[in-house]
């Protein structure tokens, strides 16, 4: 055996895989082989064809931003005619309909808004609490990470003061790829790789869970890919905090990073890859936003057990030129024409309702 069939009958047995064992894998493995080895992952963690989807609604609070992303499309600075922060009349709109629409979460993110202080995020929270029975999945890091700078505060008293308004998990946004060097590059303003894990092992270690995300296909190497997956291995061995990984491509359009889109093989690599690595985070989540839903069907068998969000809106890729759209009944449809049985989930992953498709599907 050479060394790549060392690797891959390493990852076969289940046996933990090191970064340079990875990179191999990233660079030389065929894609259908690492496939195989991925889906096989899959189904040691999932054993039943079942594949898992969330309704809910990404609510943008603003679009106001300071950090001046190269990738971002959605975001206005302070003063501009289509800056904006949401009114309570627009927010509770919005969450009435997801309700109504069977949804159970609502995504709320959005820009490093130096108009907005702690009171307004802790008034927002509440006042949603208050009046509605969903849960709040919200802020990511980099939020988090302004906020509390803003207020001089620490990551633990600014998150306590938000989990005790009634925050109820923190999405992985604004990771894009864990390594400073590329970060610097891209979103020089936002906080450090070092920051976003601090701001994920404190929210864990009170009791939250969190989901992580990257963002690849921009300025990163496939080493720097790879640092990014080993800093969330290592940080899930410490906390045992993230519910599940999605990594996805960036999409060029009406941004100011001019490079390729990523291929669609290129996106199944990393995927398949993110499984294989990922050893101990439990569920991995196929990108049908960036990727359309062909290609997550394919994603099924790439090592993704779920399908994320109906995503009753979504901005921000949408600026960027890709509306892809996955209405509930789609999405179900999806996952059967693929072999599997959907399950609508909550946000911790907690299976509420098995679809019949007989009853779904018209």
């Amino acid at each position: 055996m050479n060394h790549l069939d060392n690797i891959m009958a390493k990852a076969a047995a289940d046996e933990r895989i090191d970064d340079q064992e990875a990179l191999a894998l990233f660079n030389d493995a065929e894609l259908l082989a690492l496939a195989a080895l991925a889906n096989g992952k899959r189904q040691k963690l999932h054993p039943d064809p079942v594949v898992t989807f969330v309704v809910d609604r990404n609510i943008n609070y603003t679009n106001v931003c300071v950090s001046g992303c190269l990738f971002c499309a959605f975001y206005r600075p302070s003063g501009h005619a289509e800056a904006y922060v949401i009114s309570k009349e627009v927010l509770k709109k919005k969450i009435e309909e997801t309700l109504a629409s069977g949804g159970t979460q609502i995504l709320l993110q959005g820009g490093m808004n130096p108009e907005l202080d702690l009171d307004y995020y802790v008034d927002l929270l509440a006042y949603i609490k208050k009046n509605f029975p969903i849960h709040i999945h919200g802020f990511s890091p980099t939020e988090i990470v302004f906020i509390a700078e803003k207020s001089s505060l620490t990551l633990y008293d600014t998150l306590k003061k938000l989990i005790d308004a009634g925050l109820g998990s923190i999405p992985g946004g604004g990771a894009e790829i864990l390594v400073d060097q590329v970060r610097q590059k891209v979103s020089p303003n936002k906080c450090t790789a070092g920051q976003w894990l601090e701001v994920m092992r404190t929210a864990h270690n009170l009791g939250l869970k969190t989901t992580a995300t990257m963002m690849f296909g921009h300025l990163e190497q496939p080493g720097q890919i790879i640092e990014h997956m080993m800093k969330i291995r290592d940080l899930q061995d410490e906390t045992k905090g993230f519910t599940a990984f999605i990594p996805w491509t960036f999409q060029p359009d009406n941004t100011r990073i001019d490079v390729k889109p990523t291929t669609s093989a290129e996106y199944l690599r990393v995927l398949a890859l993110s499984r294989l690595v990922l050893d101990n985070v439990p569920n991995l989540q196929a990108s049908w936003v960036t990727q359309g839903a062909k290609i997550a069907q394919v994603a099924l068998a790439f090592g993704a057990n779920d399908l994320g969000s109906t995503m009753i809106e979504e901005n921000v890729v949408a600026a960027a030129g890709i509306n892809f759209r996955l209405p509930k009944d789609e999405m179900v449809r999806l996952i059967h024409d693929a072999g599997y049985q959907a399950v609508q989930r909550d946000c911790f992953y907690n299976h509420l309702t098995r679809i019949n498709p007989e009853s779904e599907l018209k």
